[in-house]
This record gives C-alpha cells, sequence and structure tokens, in this order.
C-alpha cells in the first residue's frame, strides 16, 4: 500500500489543489480545493476515488474558494482545517473575492479546525498536521512520515517562501516555522507547495535564498 497524489493546477492564480489517496483502499482527501470545482469532480471521478474530506492549508482565497462547491458536488463530504487563528480570513471571503475579481465566496466555517499534532487519516494513509504561522496565523502542513512526503500550502515554495504582508503574516514567525518545524523532518522529505514546482527540504536547505542555511545536500 502506498500514498499516492495528482497535482491539479486550479484559479488563475495557479494554485496546486492535490488529490491524495490510499492505493488499497482508494480513499481520498482533496487538499486546497481553490476553484475549477468541474474540473477536479470530473478528475476525481476519473480516478475512481472516494473523497471523504476536504482539507485546508490556510484561509486564502486561491486555495478554499471551490471548497464549498466541491464539497456539495461530492455528496457533502466533511471539511477540515485550517487552524482556528485564520478563522479571519475564512469569515473575509466574500471581500477577498471581489479585491482580486473571483466568483462570488461566501464566507466559510469548517466541521472541524486543526491543530498541531492532529492526524488526518484516510484508508491506510495518515499524514501529521503541522501548525506554521507565518504566511497565516492559522496555516497548517500535512506531512505523511511513510512517503517522506509534505503538502506545504504557501509557507515554502522551489527556490522562495510565502508572502508575509498580508493581515497578520509575519516574516520572522514564517522563517522560524520553516527551520524549526519542517528542517526536522528530514533532507529527503520532497513537498508539494502552494504555486509552482516541487522541490525537497534539503535542496531548498541548501539553495533557497530565504532559508539556506549551508547543510550539505544528503
Amino acid at each position: 500500500m502506498s500514498l499516492k497524489y495528482q497535482v491539479v493546477p486550479v484559479t488563475s492564480f495557479s494554485q496546486n489543489c492535490s488529490i491524495v489517496w490510499c492505493d488499497e483502499t482508494m480513499e481520498a482527501i482533496v487538499v486546497d480545493p481553490g476553484g475549477d470545482v468541474k474540473q477536479l469532480a470530473m478528475l476525481i471521478k476519473d480516478l475512481g476515488v472516494k473523497v471523504v474530506n476536504l482539507v485546508l492549508t490556510h484561509g486564502h482565497l486561491d486555495h478554499v474558494g471551490g471548497t464549498e462547491p466541491l464539497a456539495r458536488e461530492l455528496g457533502g463530504v466533511n471539511i477540515i482545517g485550517p487552524h482556528k487563528d485564520d478563522n479571519f480570513w475564512l469569515q473575509g471571503l466574500e471581500n477577498q473575492s471581489q479585491m482580486f475579481g473571483f466568483p462570488l465566496t461566501k464566507a466559510l466555517e469548517p466541521d472541524q479546525w486543526l491543530n498541531d499534532g492532529d492526524t488526518i487519516k484516510f484508508g491506510h494513509q495518515v499524514l501529521n498536521v503541522i501548525h506554521t504561522p507565518g504566511h497565516t496565523p492559522g496555516h497548517v502542513v500535512l506531512f505523511s512520515e511513510e512517503a517522506k512526503l509534505a503538502f506545504v500550502g504557501d509557507v515554502l515554495f522551489n527556490g522562495s517562501i510565502g508572502r508575509t504582508d498580508f493581515p497578520k503574516g509575519d516574516f520572522d514567525t514564517l522563517i522560524a516555522s520553516i527551520k524549526g518545524k519542517l528542517w526536522p523532518l528530514g533532507n529527503d522529505v520532497r513537498f508539494v507547495p502552494g504555486h509552482g514546482p516541487e522541490s525537497t527540504f534539503g535542496r531548498e536547505r541548501a539553495s533557497n535564498p530565504f532559508v539556506a542555511d549551508e547543510m550539505p545536500l544528503y
């Protein structure tokens, strides 16, 4: 048994939505369904997976805009995450959608908030929840210890890091989240960022100008 995933760029922001599943049971979650709901629903059907939860890493519109429509399309699956400190972003989705010219997105309250140390289970797979504030105060990262794979939202990118100039963003907090919570997971961990191509923590430690610490690549 193993963890499988497919990344689907959605919205005009090319946000990486991830369909993640257990290849033994075909139970799945969808991480950050930001939009393009019909495309996502069609792909879920084509993959033959059964989605049990929609999971949000943080409250920005390009990551959550398609969440409620997709939940309805899939027959009312639960919405979980992010950490409750991002509630103000979810309550302000209507303003966000007007500001960025997105379809009107109403305020959203998930069925369950996520806390540091929580786990998300689907089939035989387990993702650990890591609270990683800085880009937003309630941002979470999802980590599969078995697959050595992390879904990091907008905390870390290939060659860059998340913006911290939004309300309640903080640069020092973000750097502390990356160095204190992500690096200890291991240099060999691959990650799917919220935008752009995948990388590994080791590669970013060696070459990312924002967080490189001169660690050799292993």
